[in-house]
């Protein structure tokens, strides 16, 4: 598999979900649609986490807004935007990490800290959808699989089924590129499980390391600076 910066997104994606769910009392730092479940699930069975799961979807949003904004600026002052975006994520993980070891483990969803360490997680997952939307729209999503997997499966039935030969070329491109990102992903679920069952609090020590590695990807292959600040629609 050939690595690339959306497929390294994707690996720490996956990681700092899982991550945030186990540590953080069931919620989710980058599906944070998922919190509205969780939310529901925390009224009912009177567990704590609340108020923090109401809290992820105007944070998130919030951020996703600076961030675009931040995309319109940052040409003036002559920064590299998405590399930008990274760097930014990437000390918002750190901070998140530096948050998580000093304050945790966390039995109180709700409380202050880990609220804070919360937020923080979901302010660079943020980033990361956010940076994926404006430059690198052409890859599959890095944080949210069901999508991908929906057209995974449509392009699998079409193949089996047959198709003509200009058609199932697309089809198998599409297919190879969803599928390696729903893989790296599962992957990256897979191993924040597996840290924190191992670290427990210090599994979050490894999100900012692979956000700097996608730093240092993204300024060596130069991938997504072409995309300039412009969503494109999927």
């Amino acid at each position: 598999m050939k690595p690339s910066l959306p497929l390294l997104m994707s690996l720490n994606g996956g990681f700092v979900d899982t991550a945030g769910f186990l540590a953080l009392q069931g919620l989710f730092t980058a599906h944070v649609t998922g919190n509205f479940v969780t939310f529901g699930a925390a009224l009912v069975h009177g567990t704590s986490g609340a108020l923090t799961k109401l809290l992820a979807l105007p944070v998130f949003c919030a951020v996703v807004m600076l961030t675009r904004w931040l995309s319109y600026a940052l040409p003036g002052f002559g920064l590299p935007v998405l590399r930008t975006m990274l760097v930014l994520k990437t000390l918002l993980l750190a901070a998140g990490a530096a948050l998580a070891v000093r304050f945790g483990p966390f039995s109180d969803g709700d409380s202050g800290v880990a609220m804070l360490t919360g937020m923080t997680l979901v302010s660079a997952m943020a980033i990361q959808n956010a940076a994926h939307r404006i430059h690198l729209a052409s890859a599959p999503p890095t944080t949210l699989m069901t999508g991908t997997t929906t057209q995974v499966m449509i392009d699998l039935a079409d193949l089996l089924r047959g198709l003509p030969p200009e058609d199932a070329l697309t089809a198998r491109a599409r297919l190879r590129r969803m599928s390696s990102s729903v893989a790296v992903f599962a992957a990256g679920c897979a191993a924040a499980a597996l840290s924190f069952t191992l670290m427990n609090i210090w599994c979050f020590v490894i999100p900012p390391v692979l956000a700097a590695c996608a730093v240092v990807l993204q300024h060596s292959t130069r991938e997504g600076e072409a995309a300039g600040p412009v969503v494109v629609g999927r």
